[in-house]
C-alpha cells in the first residue's frame, strides 16, 4: 500500500487528493489547487477565449507557432474550452513534489473578494482565466463554467479516504480479552482480525481453517470497507442520472442530453456494459503488468546475489593475485600494488554498475506496484460514471509502464565473473611489464535463430557471442556439413557475424555449427543448427552473368537480346545433385532462328551459341529439327522443331548423370549427355528474334522414372 501513496498525492501540494477534479489530459488536481494556478488572459485575446467548448473546437487543437507555449522553454500547450493560449510573464514555482507550478499572473483581487465560499459552491472565476496541467503542462482557456466544467474524480476521492482511514489508527485484535493488542492478520473468511498469539490458538493452521485466507490488517480493513453504489447525477442536467456513455466523447450522458441531440450521430452504449468492458480491459493490463513486477522482483533477487558473487570472487581473486605477488619478493611489490589498484577498480566498477541497476529497477518496481494497487482499488469502486472517467486513462497508464519492462531491462548490466589471469612466469627482468593478459579462449557462440533460414539452395547463418561474455573474440569459424550426414567443413573464417553460403543441394539437410577464437586458441561449437533446403528449385536468369546484350523482363524470367547473333544467358541457381526439371515457352519466334536450351558452367562463353565450347551442354532447334552440341560437335539430328507458344524442357538427372530434351512434353531424341559431374547452371543462348520465358519449380515429368533406361539410351 504504501507504493501506492505517491498515486494519491496531488502534484502541486503535495498532499493527500481534496476534491479532485480531471483535466482534460486525465490528470487529476486539487480543486483549491486548480484555483490557485489559475492565470488570467490578457483582455485583448478574450473573443478568441470567449469561445465555448461546444463551438466544434476539439479539446486539444494546437495552436500558432507563436501562441504555442505557456514557456519560456520547448514545452508544447494546447487549446481546449476556446483554443488560445497565452505567455505569461510571471516566473514558475515548484510543488513539493518537483512539479512547476504557474501562479497568477494578475494582481490579487482585494481582501474583501477572499471570504470563504459557502460549502456546495465555488467562488466566482475570472473570465478568460486559463489553467496549465502541472505534469504534462499543457494548457486550456476555461469556458463560462469556470472549474465547474471539469468533472469530479470520486473514484479517487474514495481510494484516498480508504487509504486515509486505514492508516489512521492501528487496528486491535477482537479476541484478547484485557488490553487488546495490535492486530497482525485478518482471516477473510471468519471476517476477524488477530493477534499472533490469538491466532495461533483460535486460528490454527490446520483442518478447514488451513484453506482460509490471511491477509494484512490494512488490506482487510479496506476489503471489509464496501462503499454504496453511487447514483452519479448529470453535470448539466442535474436531476437525471447518467445511465449512458457516449463512445465518441469518452463520458457518461443522461437521456435528456441524447434528447437535446448533443451526442445525435456518435455511438451511444449502455453505461453498465461499458463499466464492465472497461473493468476487464483494466483487468487484463494488469495481467500483463504483474507478471512484470514478479519478473522484476526475481530480477533484484539476481542482483543481489550477483553483488555477493561480486564482492566473494573479488576477494578471492585479490588473495590470488597477493600471493602471486609477494613470490615474486620486493621486485613485485611497486607492481603489485599498481595491479591491485586496478582490481579493486575493476571490483568498485562493477559494484557500482550492479547497484545502480538495482537503485533504478527499485525505483521503477515501487512505481509500477504502486500503480498496480492503486488500479486494483481503482476496480473495487462500484461508480460507473466515475470509473470511466478515469480508465481509459489508467489502460494508457498500465500498458505504458508494462512497455518500460521491455526487452534488455531485466538483464543484468554486469557480469560477476573477473576474467583476468595473472601470468606468473616472465622473468626478473620483464617484471616492470608484467600485467594481465587474458589466458581464456571466447564462449562458444549463440545462433540467431530468428535470422537463419534457407532460400533454394543458399543458407544465411547469424550468431553472436553470450551478453555476458568480456572475452576478446578474434574472429568466427562457420562449419558445414555435406548436406548427407558426412563430416563437418569450414566454410567461412573471419570476423563477420553473418554469413550466406550458395550452391548448396536441394532438398538437402545440413548441420551447422560456428566457434569462436583469440589469441588464447579457439573456443566451443555452438548449438548445432539443422537446416533443410528447398525441395524444388525456384530460380530465375541471372542479369550479374549474363551478356550484355540479354534483355530482361517479368522480374527475370522473361529474356530477349538485341543483338543478331547468339548470347548466353544463365540461370542464379546451380544444381549438383538430385533431379531437376524446368521448361521455357517461346513468346517470340520470328525467321526461323535456332535458339539453344541446355546446361553450362560457370565460365561458359557467353558471346557464341551454347554449346560451342566445352562448358556446355545443349540442345540448338529451328522451326523444323533439332540437334544436341557440346564443345562445338554436332550430334543426333532429330526431326521436330518449335514456333511461337511451343514448350522446351530440360531434365537434368544426377542420379544416372544424364540430361534430356523434351518438346511440347515429348522427349526430343534419345539421352542427350551421360556422365554429367559436377556444378551445373541452366542456361540459353538466343538473338533478338527469340523471347522466351522461364518457368521453374516443377515437378518431374510422369513419364520419367529416374534411374531407368532401355538398351538404345531412349528413357522409358
Amino acid at each position: 500500500m504504501d507504493e501506492m501513496e505517491e498515486e494519491l498525492k496531488c502534484p502541486v501540494c503535495g498532499s493527500f487528493f481534496r476534491e479532485p477534479i480531471i483535466l482534460p489530459c486525465s490528470h487529476n488536481i486539487c480543486l483549491a489547487c486548480a484555483r490557485n494556478i489559475l492565470v488570467q488572459t490578457p483582455d485583448a485575446e478574450s473573443p478568441q477565449s470567449s469561445r465555448a467548448s461546444g463551438s466544434g473546437v476539439s479539446d486539444y487543437d494546437y495552436l500558432d507557432l507563436d501562441k504555442m507555449s505557456l514557456y519560456s522553454e520547448a514545452d508544447s500547450g494546447y487549446g481546449s474550452y476556446g483554443g488560445f493560449v497565452s505567455t505569461p510573464t510571471t516566473p514558475c514555482q515548484k510543488s513539493p513534489n518537483g512539479v512547476r507550478v504557474f501562479p497568477p499572473s494578475v494582481p490579487q483581487p482585494p481582501p474583501q473578494h477572499h471570504l470563504l465560499p459557502q460549502p456546495g459552491s465555488l467562488p466566482p472565476i475570472p473570465r478568460n482565466s486559463c489553467i496549465t496541467c502541472p505534469q504534462c503542462h499543457r494548457s486550456l482557456i476555461l469556458d463560462d463554467r469556470g472549474l465547474r466544467g471539469f468533472p469530479k474524480n470520486r473514484v479517487l476521492e474514495g481510494v484516498v479516504d480508504r487509504y486515509q482511514q486505514s492508516k489512521a489508527a492501528a487496528l486491535k485484535c477482537q479476541l484478547c480479552e484485557k488490553s487488546p493488542k495490535e492486530a497482525t492478520v485478518m482471516c477473510e473468511q471468519c471476517d476477524v482480525f488477530y493477534c499472533d498469539p490469538c491466532r495461533l490458538r483460535c486460528h490454527p493452521p490446520r483442518g478447514p481453517l488451513a484453506k482460509h485466507r490471511l491477509v494484512p490488517p490494512a488490506q482487510g480493513r479496506i476489503s471489509r470497507r464496501t462503499s454504496p453504489r453511487k447514483i452519479s447525477t448529470c453535470t448539466e442536467h442535474e436531476l437525471e442520472n447518467l445511465s449512458m456513455y457516449c463512445v465518441q466523447c469518452k463520458t457518461p450522458v443522461c437521456y435528456q442530453c441524447l434528447e437535446e441531440g448533443k451526442h445525435g450521430t456518435h455511438e451511444v452504449k449502455a453505461l453498465g456494459a461499458m463499466w464492465k468492458l472497461h473493468k476487464g480491459q483494466l483487468s487484463q493490463a494488469l495481467n500483463g503488468l504483474s507478471d512484470r513486477a514478479t519478473e522484476a522482483k526475481e530480477f533484484l533477487v539476481q542482483l543481489r546475489n550477483m553483488v555477493q558473487h561480486i564482492q566473494e570472487n573479488g576477494v578471492e581473486f585479490e588473495a590470488c593475485l597477493v600471493a602471486q605477488c609477494d613470490a615474486l619478493i620486493d621486485a613485485l611489490n611497486r607492481r603489485k600494488a599498481q595491479l591491485l589498484s586496478q582490481v579493486n577498480k575493476e571490483h568498485e566498477h562493477k559494484l557500482k554498475v550492479v547497484r545502480d541497476q538495482i537503485s533504478h529497477c527499485t525505483v521503477k518496481l515501487r512505481q509500477t506496484t504502486g500503480l498496480m494497487e492503486y488500479c486494483l482499488e481503482v476496480i473495487k469502486e462500484n461508480d460507473p460514471s466515475g470509473f470511466l472517467q478515469i480508465s481509459d486513462a489508467l489502460i494508457r497508464r498500465v500498458h505504458m509502464t508494462e512497455g518500460q519492462w521491455g526487452k534488455g531491462t531485466l538483464t543484468p548490466r554486469m557480469t560477476s565473473d573477473f576474467d583476468l589471469t595473472l601470468d606468473s612466469g616472465p622473468l626478473l627482468q620483464t617484471i616492470h611489464q608484467l600485467d594481465f593478459v587474458q589466458m581464456k579462449v571466447p564462449a562458444a557462440p549463440m545462433l540467431q535463430l530468428e535470422e537463419c533460414c534457407t532460400q533454394n539452395n543458399s543458407a544465411t547463418l547469424s550468431w553472436k557471442q553470450p551478453p555476458l561474455s568480456t572475452i576478446a573474440v578474434e574472429g568466427y569459424i562457420l562449419e558445414l556439413d555435406d548436406g548427407n550426414g558426412g563430416p563437418f567443413r569450414e566454410v567461412y573464417v573471419g570476423t563477420e557475424t553473418i554469413c550466406t553460403v550458395d550452391g548448396l543441394h536441394f532438398n538437402s539437410t545440413y548441420k551447422s555449427r560456428v566457434k569462436a577464437f583469440n589469441a588464447s586458441g579457439v573456443g566451443q561449437y555452438s548449438k548445432t543448427l539443422i537446416m533443410q533446403t528447398s525441395e524444388i528449385a525456384w530460380f530465375t536468369f541471372d542479369p550479374a552473368s549474363a551478356h550484355p546484350d540479354i534483355i530482361f523482363s517479368n522480374d527475370n524470367l522473361t529474356v530477349t537480346c538485341n543483338s543478331y547473333d547468339d548470347r548466353v544467358v544463365m540461370g542464379n541457381s546451380s544444381f549438383s545433385r538430385g533431379v531437376h526439371y524446368w521448361e521455357m515457352t517461346v513468346d517470340r519466334y520470328d525467321n526461323h532462328p535456332d535458339p539453344a536450351f541446355g546446361i553450362a558452367r560457370g565460365d561458359v562463353m557467353k558471346e557464341v551459341m551454347l554449346g560451342k565450347d566445352d562448358k556446355a551442354w545443349a540442345m540448338y532447334v529451328d522451326n523444323n529439327r533439332s540437334w544436341f552440341m557440346h564443345n562445338n560437335s554436332h550430334t543426333n539430328r532429330t526431326d521436330g522443331g518449335i514456333s511461337k507458344g511451343a514448350t522446351i524442357g530440360v531434365l537434368l538427372d544426377f542420379t544416372r548423370r544424364i540430361v534430356i530434351f523434351l518438346i511440347n512434353d515429348e522427349q526430343q531424341g534419345p539421352v542427350a549427355f551421360e556422365g554429367l559431374e559436377g556444378v551445373y547452371y541452366p542456361a540459353i543462348s538466343l538473338n533478338r528474334n527469340v523471347q522466351v520465358t522461364l518457368h521453374t519449380g516443377l515437378p518431374i515429368p510422369d513419364f520419367y522414372t529416374p534411374g531407368e533406361a532401355d538398351a538404345t539410351g531412349s528413357v522409358c
